[in-house]
């Protein structure tokens, strides 16, 4: 396993879960008519936590710091994740709460996952990820330290933009995961930085 403060996980079994006892997820087929005409069906999971009258169930959230010797970097997560028996390299993020907004759901994550407390930049309804900027002047951002629930085992850490497509290439060769949201910035960084955008 790539180099992780937490002791190795093992996974003990596998098997079917039938949609009526899980507590997270459910499995949908849709039914619907192709631009032809024709009857097809999709097969799609979705969150059962969705709280009543929201239009999302989670939030990614984009978070960075300015450190005066590397420029800004990004916020990152190492999370053991059973489907995968791998340690996935992450942006924070999680479940809406009921009654809470996109950007409060945001801050909220965020200190609960890395102990860093951040301003909401900005906000994209297309994917529902908030951008958000952490001060590291601010004295509760010194000493961060996060409120994992008893299940999380997270290791955080930050890597600069500048390098951010190269550094994952590495973490991927040593073993981790890199989810694909983060591939996806990363790509999109390394093809503005091409192409000079």
């Amino acid at each position: 396993m790539p180099d992780f403060k937490y002791a190795k996980p093992q996974v003990l079994s596998r098997c079917i879960l039938d949609t009526k006892d899980a507590e997270w997820k459910r499995l949908v087929k849709t039914t619907y008519l192709d631009p032809n005409g024709v009857q097809r069906t999709w097969e799609s999971a979705e969150m059962q936590t969705r709280p009543p009258n929201s239009e999302i169930d989670r939030v990614s959230i984009v978070a960075t710091i300015n450190k005066s010797t590397t420029g800004p970097e990004l916020i990152l997560l190492k999370q053991y994740r059973p489907a995968l028996d791998k340690v996935v390299i992450e942006i924070p993020g999680g479940l809406i709460d009921p009654g809470e907004s996109v950007e409060q759901c945001a801050v909220r994550e965020l200190k609960e996952e890395t102990g860093y407390v951040g301003v909401v930049d900005r906000t994209s309804k297309i994917l529902f990820n908030s951008y958000v900027e952490v001060d590291l002047s601010l004295a509760e951002n010194q000493s961060p330290k996060a409120e994992l629930e008893e299940e999380e085992f997270i290791e955080v850490f930050t890597l600069p933009l500048k390098t951010l497509f190269s550094d994952l290439k590495r973490l991927e060769r040593d073993g981790f995961a890199i989810e694909t949201r983060v591939v996806a910035l990363a790509e999109g960084l390394e093809l503005a930085r091409t192409w000079s955008l």
